[in-house]
């Protein structure tokens, strides 16, 4: 990880989403997908205290800030945007 959040932030990356494809045999490709609300929690500020590092977290779709770091989109986050720990 190339990036620390500070305080009460948290970086979550994108979970990989499988492939869609429609009843009538039609990939959707990527690019029209919209991205996914859930994700996996890279690293968190000093003052975080219910997520961890490695937790699916899902979040609303317009909160935080969006960052690319050698292709791989993450999302800075404060922690208590973060809607829930999925189990």
């Amino acid at each position: 990880m190339k990036i620390k959040p500070l305080k009460d932030r948290v970086v979550v990356r994108y979970s990989e989403e499988e492939v869609e494809k429609t009843a009538g045999g039609i990939y959707v490709p990527d690019v029209a997908k919209e991205k996914p609300q859930k994700g996996i929690v890279d690293a968190v500020g000093s003052e975080v205290q219910e997520v961890k590092a490695g937790d699916t977290v899902l979040f609303d779709k317009y909160s935080g800030s969006k960052i690319k770091i050698d292709s791989t989109e993450y999302l800075i986050v404060k922690e208590e945007d973060l809607l829930g720990i999925i189990a």
